[in-house]
């Protein structure tokens, strides 16, 4: 069985600096690291990545950590950072945390023993302890949607306060007065930047807020339709309803459709993120779509980053909000 010393010898360089070339280290030029890699082909050597991780403090793995992998917008989001991994060398786990806080933290805990890279993270809970014992983790890290703080890790997300603010706008232009928002969890940082923007754009508009066409569908298909069932067997009924993401987009549709309410000529729907199947369903909803793509690209520039220079002097937590792009489809139509 072929060994470092072999490749070592064809390439006429030290053991050391094959094991530093195998390993991806920027110490060894190209040149020299193509050699290695041409005489490790030649003698059929094949590094050993348990080997490889244990000399480096930590393996190639990628840490996803998210809170409902069936959510479509993950689905598309993970395909991306897999697509960028394996072009940089890395491979990824992903965790689904059922939004558990700490089920979260139990996951991180298993992936620091697994010696991983780095980690994408979208953490549910906020409460000072759990941002404590996330910080303690010291494992570089990109938080995803829902900021938490203050932790060393950098901040990637769509501006969601304006996501919600460009769909309201939206149907306020249509004539639109009684607007109901189907919002997130309570407390959780993007629900809570969601419904400020549909708050602020009302109250821009010289509308008052009805606080009772607020209702919390905690980015649940199932718990948005009961809410659009309560909202639309109101004897005033809203004439528009904004749901916080897709799922729920689609539950408040499928509510309409049960209750044999027209939309969008009886209720306008509007809704964060791209519905699955979109070009299908019918009436095509009126989204305010997320980048991602670039979401995904500069989330892993992030943390390919703080993986190179996680023995460095540390990097300041950076952030990076996305503007979303407004889609008009059929959903919402003119009042009057």
């Amino acid at each position: 069985m072929a060994t470092v010393r072999d490749v070592a010898k064809i390439a006429s360089v030290s053991t050391s600096t094959v094991s530093l070339a195998l390993s991806g280290s920027d110490k060894v030029s190209a040149k020299t690291r193509q050699r290695i890699w041409d005489a490790a082909k030649t003698v059929g050597y094949v590094p050993n990545p348990v080997a490889q991780s244990l000399a480096r403090g930590h393996s190639d793995m990628i840490g996803m950590v998210i809170g409902d992998v069936s959510n479509p917008f993950i689905a598309r989001f993970f395909k991306e950072v897999e697509r960028i991994s394996l072009k940089r060398g890395h491979m990824v786990i992903v965790s689904d945390t059922d939004t558990d806080p700490a089920r979260e933290l139990g996951i991180l805990r298993h992936l620091k023993a697994q010696h991983v890279a780095g980690v994408l993270f979208t953490p549910y809970g906020n409460s000072p302890e759990y941002v404590e014992a996330v910080q303690e983790f010291k494992l570089p890290m990109v938080v995803l949607d829902h900021k938490i703080g203050p932790i060393d890790a950098d901040f990637v997300a769509t501006d969601h306060e304006l996501a919600s603010a460009m769909l309201t706008e939206h149907v306020i232009r249509l004539g639109h007065r009684r607007i109901a928002h189907i919002a997130g969890n309570r407390g959780l940082y993007s629900a809570e930047q969601r419904l400020a923007g549909f708050r602020k754009t009302i109250a821009k508009a010289g509308l008052q807020v009805d606080e009772d066409l607020i209702l919390y569908g905690e980015y649940d298909g199932d718990r948005a339709y009961e809410c659009t069932m309560r909202l639309l067997t109101r004897p005033d009924r809203p004439t528009a309803i904004i749901t916080a993401n897709n799922m729920m987009g689609l539950g408040a549709l499928k509510a309409t459709m049960d209750l044999g309410v027209a939309c969008p000529d009886e209720v306008s729907l509007a809704t964060i993120d791209d519905v699955p199947w979109g070009d299908v369903i019918r009436p095509r909803m009126t989204m305010a779509v997320q980048p991602i793509a670039d979401i995904a690209r500069v989330s892993m520039e992030f943390l390919l980053e703080r993986i190179k220079r996680r023995n460095e002097l540390p990097i300041q937590p950076r952030e990076h909000l996305f503007v979303p792009q407004l889609v008009i489809g059929q959903s919402c139509a003119r009042l009057g």
